[in-house]
Parts: C-alpha cells; structure tokens; sequence
C-alpha cells in the first residue's frame, strides 16, 4: 500500500471570466492553443478516451436526451462492445454505482458496467483514516449501504439525530406538535461528518449539522466556547445548479454548501473548514476518473495506456474547470513541477490533513492530457451574456484560463463527432 499525504491548500488564482465563445472553436475542426497535433494514421487501439458527465449532457432528468442514444451508437461496435474508453462521471451521490450504471444503460440501448461509473462520492473510498469514526453522512437514498460500500463502519445520519435529540429539530411545526421529549443519552459523540449530497429537508440538516460542529460532535455536552477548527468536514458534489426536466437550472448540492457555509459564519463569526472537498472540481475526483478511465480501456484490449481523455459537460464551473484544473496538473507532473503522486489534489482551508491510503496495485499510468468539451443542452446556456462564476468557496478566485472550454458544440453527439474527428477515428 503507498500513503500520500495531501496538503490542504488553495489552487486558484483571480480570474473574471467573458466572452467565453470568442475563445471556444466556432467548427468541430477549429484548433485550441493547447491542442495536440492530429495523427495521419488511426490509433489502433484508441490512445484517447471519453468522460461524460451526466445529467445536462446524456439526461435531463428522467429522460435521455436523443444525441446521446445516437452518439453511444457511434461509441460501440455491431457486437454493442465499446470502440473506445468510456466512463461517466457524475457529481450525484444518492444512488449506488450499480444503480446508476443499470439506469444508463436502460437509458441508452448499450451494456454500461458500473467500473464504468464515478459518483461524487466515490474517493471516500481512500479516506481510509475516517472509516472506523462515528461518521454522520448527509444526502438521500440508500445512505447506509453506499457508505458501507465506500467501507465507512459507524455511520449516522440526520434522522438519527433527530430520533435521538427530538427536541432539537423544531423548525416544522407540525412535527414539534406531536414529538416526544425524550433524549438517548447513550447517543455516540460523532467524530467526522460526510456531506455526500443535498437532503431532501434542508432545514433540519443545516440545524443539525452545525449544531454537531458547534458541539465538536457531542450534542449532550455542549463546550462552554465554541471548538475551532471544528470536527473533520468531507464534502462531496460542489454543482451550484444542474440541469433537471425543467426548462431552468436546479439548485444542486453546491447551494446547500453555500447555505451551510454562511449559516455557520453567521453564527459563530468563524468560517466552515472543510477537511476535503471532492467530486467534480476536484484534481483527486479527475484522477481516480483517469485511473477507472485507464482500466476500461485495458478490459477492451487496449495496449498501453489512453494518453488523452476528452471531458463533455454542460458545466463551466465543475465540469469544464475540473478537466481544464486536470489538465494543468498533468501538464505540470510530465514537467516535472507537480509533487509526485496526487498531492494536492484536495482544496481546503482546514488545518487536518488527510492521508489517502491507495492499492497500488489498483494504481495505473496517468494521462497526457485531458481536453473539455462544452455541450449546451444542460446548465450553460449559450444565449445568455453573462458569465457568473459559481465555482465552490474553496477554489475561488478562479485562475484565468479554467473555465474556458477546449471546444464548443450542440450536444454529445457532435462532441463525439469531434473528438472521432481530431483523433481520426472513424
């Protein structure tokens, strides 16, 4: 096993961004500054591969937009096998990676396995050091047993808070009328908290959880002065807004963050440390993708490892920043300038440091660079003229640069057209 001690620190410089189109390519055919120069002969097999994210660029919703059943087409052989790697990344939490790989592949007609599929939530799997902690985990659907999977031992959640200290979630007025007063005074203290994606009722969790930072985790014994740095904070899925059935962006996970961020602020003066922050943005989130991108592309008999990795998104300030972020890394580690490994690929202002502990043998070549792509069927909508920076707290200011996509096309479909084109695959 190798141990990678990841120092918490800021990656972004000032950036405001505009006219972001008069930088993207107007053809599928423009070239980029940082473009690679296109091959006269088909990498057989394919030294790229893809990441797509999901919702905004292959659903919306519930429903699979129609590029993407016909750009999938293009992506398998007469025999449904993939021509190239393939993998999905998402800064949804709430289901299982099996969940969403199923769903997938009912949505687009071709066999999707989840190795295939990366959650928001799916490096807290090398957060090692906090598995065996009383952990309260926030989000939606099957809390418990994706937790369990990531190999977390002793969680709890915001329903067990409320079950246990009744008294303290008194917001709904209905529930207040008919609660019990009784308190489980044998309620563990919690020693970690994991904010895997938004709840379904914000009120309680935002009470709730700052109410266990406030305590450093023991809500019976309130200290007499505020604990600071409070307890270890992970949060998982930064997305401000995506893109639902409905014809204007959703608040997604990133607005609850921003919610909690001021809340606690407000409250106490002080600013929310995260301890990590991970999903999209994040360089970790883009190497473990790269690293899952590089053993499918070895499950399809590709020799060698996938030099370039296009990312499509719908995103600017998660997807489209995450790849371009990626990508300086990666520029930086060929260059000799990155520390080894993948430190620094936690933001942070926290003053607890994580160590990631990592297989090495699940531990592959990374790529040479990783190219985005903007699609305009989610979040980012090409008619408006203005370009708000939405980036996560802790990646702010943004550095000039990483927010302007590498290309500029309709949908997923002419994406996959460009990348087939560049990379003269056909």
């Amino acid at each position: 096993m190798a141990f990678y001690l990841l120092p918490i620190k800021s990656l972004c410089q000032p950036r405001t961004v505009c006219n972001i189109f008069a930088k993207c390519l107007i053809s599928p055919m423009g070239s980029h500054p940082k473009q690679r120069a296109i091959s006269t002969t088909n990498p057989v097999p394919a030294e790229f591969g893809f990441m797509f994210d999901i919702d905004g660029v292959i659903v919306r919703g519930k429903e699979v937009l129609p590029a993407a059943v016909e750009s999938f087409k293009k992506l398998v052989d007469s025999n449904g096998k993939f021509r190239v790697p393939v993998i999905f990344v998402t800064n949804a939490g709430n289901n299982l990676r099996c969940q969403k790989a199923q769903k997938l592949t009912d949505l687009l007609g071709v066999k999707i396995s989840q190795e295939q599929v990366v959650m928001a939530h799916s490096p807290l799997k090398m957060f090692k050091q906090f598995h065996n902690k009383r952990v309260l985990v926030s989000g939606q659907g099957p809390i418990h047993e994706i937790s369990m999977n990531l190999g977390f031992t002793n969680v709890c959640t915001v329903e067990d808070i409320r079950n246990a200290f009744p008294v303290l979630d008194v917001v709904d007025q209905k529930r207040r009328d008919t609660m019990t007063r009784k308190i489980d005074e044998k309620f563990p203290r919690i020693e970690a908290i994991v904010l895997m994606q938004e709840p379904a009722e914000w009120d309680s969790a935002l009470q709730l959880i700052i109410d266990v930072l406030m305590t450093n985790g023991k809500l019976l014994d309130p200290p007499a002065k505020l604990p600071y740095p409070h307890i270890p904070l992970l949060a998982c899925n930064m997305d401000l807004q995506w893109m639902a059935e409905a014809w204007m962006p959703r608040f997604g996970h990133g607005a609850f963050l921003v919610c909690l961020e001021e809340l606690y602020k407000k409250i106490t003066g002080r600013d929310m440390i995260y301890t990590a922050l991970i999903g999209k943005p994040s360089e970790l989130t883009m190497h473990h993708a790269d690293n899952m991108c590089q053993l499918h592309a070895k499950s399809l008999g590709v020799q060698g490892s996938v030099k370039r990795i296009y990312f499509v998104g719908d995103n600017l300030n998660t997807d489209i920043f995450g790849a371009n972020l990626y990508h300086r890394y990666l520029t930086r580690q060929r260059s000799g300038r990155a520390v080894s490994g993948i430190a620094a690929a936690i933001t942070g202002r926290g003053n607890h440091n994580c160590e990631l502990e990592i297989e090495t043998e699940d531990v592959h070549a990374s790529a040479e660079e990783c190219h985005s792509i903007l699609v305009q069927t989610g979040v980012y909508n090409a008619a408006s003229d203005t370009f708000s920076n939405h980036s996560p707290r802790d990646f702010l200011p943004v550095e000039e640069g990483l927010r302007e996509p590498a290309f500029c096309v309709p949908d997923v479909l002419r994406a996959v057209e460009l990348v087939f084109q560049q990379e003269k695959f056909y």
